[in-house]
């Protein structure tokens, strides 16, 4: 069988450095913004069955992001090693590549599901909130649970079309499936036409639904047609030649996205003890806040590429260079969706009539406090999230993540919280403090980087021959 041909990047044209950024990050950032549009649009729907309903939606998606964003890790894992195959012009490494990195990630995740779907009940309870909260939540999360093997799958195949000149193509499915999952759970949950009403489980079936459909048009669009690869498994005397890097590169990744999920999950677990308004209203705020954030998120990536590529050009003063332009562009972006993200606080009581007034007002000041603090969050994504890496200083990014959470954070929260007069506002006071403590850490590693010392070190590498 002849392996299939791989497309790689087209050779760019010259363009002034905003373009260039933009045509990174432009892309990245708006898949990121339709998924969260879809979340805070599931959250509208739901948000229609009252507070409990809300409330068990978000706790069950902070902890359901857990795992999916810790083995989502091995998407990216996957487009560094494919993009090593296409930029060597060897079509069968990338075939083989892929393919072993689909029946890993699809098997772990498929072993995985299974005990989280069976513990759900008790995965939610250690969470601490009311019982009408984790009852409602809990089929709701055994369904959710269903979309965890082609949620991965298609975090793998979006990561290798980027990697193979394709960064558009992941958009449009993702577009594509967010439509679909806001019509399905629309009808699921409310029974329209044909479909049963399924109140909250209908919104988890709708997302079951569209991952299954995202996973099929990246496939398609991967295997179909364009044949940008075959699925061929490599002698099994090699296999483990490509599951070693994968685990390799993906790991460190993965640590740092557990500990961030982790993060987030305990704040949840924090705010539903101080009460379900206070859950309620943090998910709303998470939400729109991530719909905002999210606008800077390429930036990040492009940090990654354009600082890489000038690092294996040997010029650490173009690495330098395009650091100073990308964190410009941060402090533009945080400024600018912001101000928008403050702004959001106005139409939330129109968005959740029914969740009441109070988690109206805790709704209204953990927005004013996210969009005071947003400008941070931005610089630390860029620098704890692509230049840090970038520069080979895992172990700064571990370090701001975990003094940032779960020296400083959380602990904060927990003591503010529940037992202080603060109560909620505390934990949102935490949290800001957290992004506070994290961007100094990371600053501190940032500037103990020797960019001359990297580029020498990089000029010249040659890529890993296949296996």
């Amino acid at each position: 069988m002849t392996a299939a041909p791989t497309s790689s990047p087209s050779s760019e044209s010259i363009q002034s450095p905003a373009r260039e950024i933009s045509s990174i990050a432009v892309p990245v950032s708006l898949e990121m913004v339709i998924q969260l549009l879809l979340t805070f649009v599931n959250q509208v729907i739901v948000g229609t069955l009252g507070a409990v309903a809300v409330a068990a939606v978000g706790l069950t998606g902070s902890l359901s992001f857990l795992f999916f964003i810790t083995l989502g890790a091995l998407g990216s894992g996957t487009s560094i090693l494919v993009a090593r195959r296409a930029g060597a012009s060897d079509p069968l490494g990338v075939n083989h590549t892929l393919t072993v990195a689909l029946v890993f990630s699809g098997v772990v995740a498929g072993v995985l599901t299974v005990p989280i779907v069976l513990g759900a009940s008790s995965l939610l309870r250690l969470a601490g909130a009311a019982p009408e909260v984790t009852a409602t939540a809990t089929p709701y999360m055994q369904v959710a649970m269903l979309s965890f093997v082609p949620g991965i799958l298609g975090w793998i195949l979006s990561g290798a079309l980027r990697s193979l000149g394709h960064a558009r193509t992941p958009l449009i499915a993702t577009t594509i499936a967010v439509l679909v999952e806001v019509v399905a759970a629309y009808g699921l949950v409310f029974g329209t036409g044909p479909l049963p009403q399924l109140g909250v489980v209908g919104a988890a079936w709708a997302l079951v639904i569209s991952n299954v459909l995202k996973v099929v048009l990246l496939a398609y669009q991967v295997y179909g047609p364009r044949c940008l690869a075959r699925l061929t498994l490599p002698r099994p005397g090699t296999r483990r030649g490509i599951i070693g890097p994968l685990v390799n590169v993906s790991a460190p990744l993965a640590f740092t996205e557990f500990a961030w999920s982790l993060g987030g999950f305990l704040y949840a677990a924090v705010f539903a003890r101080v009460g379900t308004e206070a859950l309620a209203a943090s998910q709303i705020v998470g939400t729109l806040e991530g719909i905002f954030i999210v606008g800077s998120f390429g930036l990040m990536s492009a940090a990654t590429v354009l600082i890489g590529r000038s690092l294996g050009a040997g010029d650490a003063q173009g690495a330098r260079t395009w650091l100073r332009r990308i964190t410009h562009a941060g402090l533009i972006t945080g400024v600018g969706f912001g101000v928008l993200f403050g702004l959001s606080a106005l139409v939330v009581p129109g968005l959740f009539p029914k969740v009441g007034a109070e988690v109206h007002h805790i709704a209204l000041v953990g927005i004013l406090l996210g969009a005071v603090i947003q400008v941070v969050k931005v610089r630390n994504m860029i620098v704890g999230g692509g230049v840090l890496p970038g520069a080979g200083d895992g172990k700064g990014v571990i370090i701001g993540d975990v003094v940032g959470a779960f020296i400083v954070g959380l602990p904060l929260a927990i003591w503010l919280g529940l037992y202080t007069p603060l109560g909620v506002w505390g934990v949102f006071l935490a949290r800001a403090l957290e992004e506070i403590v994290k961007v100094c850490v990371f600053e501190w590693r940032r500037r103990r980087i020797d960019w001359e010392k990297l580029a020498l070190e990089q000029r010249g590498k040659e890529p890993a021959p296949a296996h």
